[in-house]
């Protein structure tokens, strides 16, 4: 039907008759002449009807936004003055000679030529329709080319394509799983994978040495802007590599994408941190660092003092006393401080306690704060030297628990950075490392992988018995502007030591058999020494896109609620069908009706 695509047309098409199909993206008429923006997924094209061709322009005359058209016609330059340079198009047009509607449209619940702001419930409902806006066909084609670099650099290094399957065993520990009840095996239940972490391993003990998946996973949980109740990842995994080689090579996989798709140059080697330091350093274990600020450790300095506020947590072996200079911070206003003090508030602290340094030469007379009354002069003097403080700064504290401190501040870090415009670069990758094995559980009373249980230790099998706390994974994570695009770990290739860790963690020799079973018998097998990684790829096409949430990047997502608007799932599903499967339903609560998580 066409021989070209609209955003095709160039000057190198000059003097030839085209074939254009696509969406009326905009129509204006200009005193006897029509022109019309005809649009589709790779861009738009300036389509002219003059009267000389009658029957066409009597046509152009009643077309409409988003009908869909095919037009013959004939490419010629612009006149001067009306080239537009934002467009590969902007210096020809198209003289339509003849004209044929494919298709005529209603008018859409929301215009497409411009930036109207629309909720995402409406976007959502009409996504066949939000998805012709330029930006989305932008976004799904930049998908396109990362998953296609991507799966490229598998094929060159030597891994396997292969899929694993979607009912499968629902897990222990995690999130909740999405199940599947099975008609044919009553009362028995599949889930759809949170991940393929045990099918992959199971593809190492079988030879395979190099497998990747572009996988769809499911996780029943609470949603954020970077959740989704299903996502895909780039799964991996690899044989006879250990993690510095793995590592390296994801590093090359993440380097050359971002050549390939975005042409920008990404460090070489990532910065690594591990994941003392980073929470030490930045209250977090996914820390952005483009954002030059800092917690520095004070409890030290305070821990003597009669101001129990600080003192507390600084007696505290939980507890943690934190500073966060921002430089030239002395201009915020009172309110400002008060809304960073109800934005830390989210994160549990009881407060946000602060020093102004209005003359840094001036000793203790040149701060204000209303707590430096309450702290010894030398303690105060001390930590605006340990901080680096200067005339102009603002000094944040945080005294709590060590998580709570970690949260709060490490979450004012980031606003006040961005608030700030401290931000500096484009792009800052980084691999965290040494994670913790496990962390404990004070109100379950038991430990709890910080991973998942298939994670390798560093130390060896009577070392992890005798003192778990102090175990530290073989694991890794990719992070990259804050955000955490990767995560993955050596994983337990002996028998001995997966039995360790699963009783580590409260699991059975019965349990473990039950959920297990296949593992571990497959694991006296020969199983050979392995690991991987797995990249969220909806998060990675966010961040290259330059968009706010995945779903921007996700063809047709759920909303935060896990709800599709535009098929209206969940929905109800027929008696029938419920007792083939042997189910009755309970109503559910009221309050869970009124929130909206009804089956209806």
């Amino acid at each position: 039907m066409r021989s070209h695509r609209c955003g095709e047309v160039t000057e190198s098409h000059l003097d030839q008759e085209v074939d254009l199909c696509g969406w009326v993206h905009r129509r204006r008429d200009h005193g006897g002449v029509i022109f019309i923006d005809l649009r589709d997924r790779e861009g738009l094209v300036q389509v002219v009807f003059d009267p000389d061709y009658a029957e066409a322009f009597k046509l152009a005359e009643t077309v409409r936004s988003e009908y869909v058209l095919k037009v013959h016609g004939k490419v010629r330059p612009r006149p001067e003055g009306t080239i537009n340079a934002n467009l590969t198009t902007g210096k020809i047009e198209v003289l339509a000679t003849r004209l044929e509607i494919l298709n005529k449209a209603e008018t859409p619940p929301f215009p497409l030529e411009s930036e109207v702001e629309v909720s995402e419930e409406t976007r959502l409902r009409y996504r066949y329709i939000d998805l012709r806006r330029p930006i989305m066909q932008q976004r799904m084609r930049l998908r396109r080319d990362i998953t296609r670099h991507l799966r490229n650099f598998m094929d060159d290094n030597g891994f396997y394509e292969i899929e694993t399957p979607f009912l499968t065993k629902a897990t222990p520990e995690g999130a909740r799983d999405y199940l599947v009840p099975s008609r044919t095996h009553p009362n028995h239940f599949f889930a759809l994978p949170q991940s393929p972490q045990l099918y992959k391993q199971l593809l190492m003990v079988s030879g395979m040495d190099r497998y990747y998946q572009v996988v769809r996973c499911f996780r029943d949980e609470d949603l954020r802007a970077d959740r989704q109740p299903e996502f895909t990842q780039l799964d991996i995994e690899t044989s006879f590599m250990d993690e510095q080689a793995i590592t390296d090579m994801m590093e090359q996989m993440i380097r050359e994408l971002f050549q390939k798709t975005l042409n920008v140059e990404l460090p070489n080697p990532f910065p690594r941190l591990t994941h003392d330091e980073a929470m030490r350093r930045y209250g977090s274990d996914k820390p952005d660092l483009r954002i030059p600020l800092e917690l520095v450790d004070v409890a030290d300095l305070l821990k003597d003092i009669e101001f129990k506020v600080f003192a507390g947590p600084a007696k505290d072996p939980d507890g943690r006393v934190v500073a966060l200079r921002l430089p030239k911070g002395g201009d915020l206003s009172r309110k400002e401080i008060d809304e960073l003090t109800q934005f830390v508030g989210i994160y549990g602290a009881k407060g946000l306690a602060y020093i102004k340094v209005t003359d840094r030469a001036a000793g203790i007379e040149g701060l204000q704060s209303p707590i430096v009354k309450f702290l010894p002069p030398e303690a105060v003097l001390a930590i605006m030297d340990r901080v680096g403080a200067e005339t102009g700064d603002l000094v944040f504290f945080g005294a709590d628990k060590a998580k709570v401190v970690n949260e709060a501040i490490g979450a004012l870090r980031i606003k006040v950075g961005h608030d700030r415009g401290l931000v500096q670069g484009e792009w800052a990758p980084m691999w965290v490392v040494d994670f913790p094995m496990f962390e404990w559980d004070d109100k379950d009373n038991r430990w709890f992988a910080l991973h998942h249980p298939f994670t390798a230790p560093k130390c060896t099998l009577e070392e992890l018995k005798a003192d778990p706390g102090k175990a530290i994974s073989r694991a890794y994570d990719m992070v990259l502007n804050g955000t955490e695009i990767g995560g993955g770990s050596v994983r337990i290739h002996q028998t001995d030591m997966q039995d360790a860790v699963f009783k580590l963690l409260g699991i059975g020799d019965e349990e473990a058999q039950q959920k297990f079973g296949f593992l571990l018998n497959a694991l006296k097998y020969g199983a050979p020494p392995h690991g991987g990684i797995a990249f969220g790829m909806d998060r990675l096409v966010m961040l290259m896109a330059g968009a706010n949430s995945i779903r921007e990047v996700m063809a047709f997502p759920k909303t935060q609620s896990a709800w599709c608007p535009m098929i209206d799932a969940p929905a109800e599903v027929t008696d029938f069908q419920l007792r083939e499967l042997g189910i009755r339903l309970r109503k559910p609560p009221e309050s869970a009706i009124k929130n909206g998580q009804s089956t209806e």
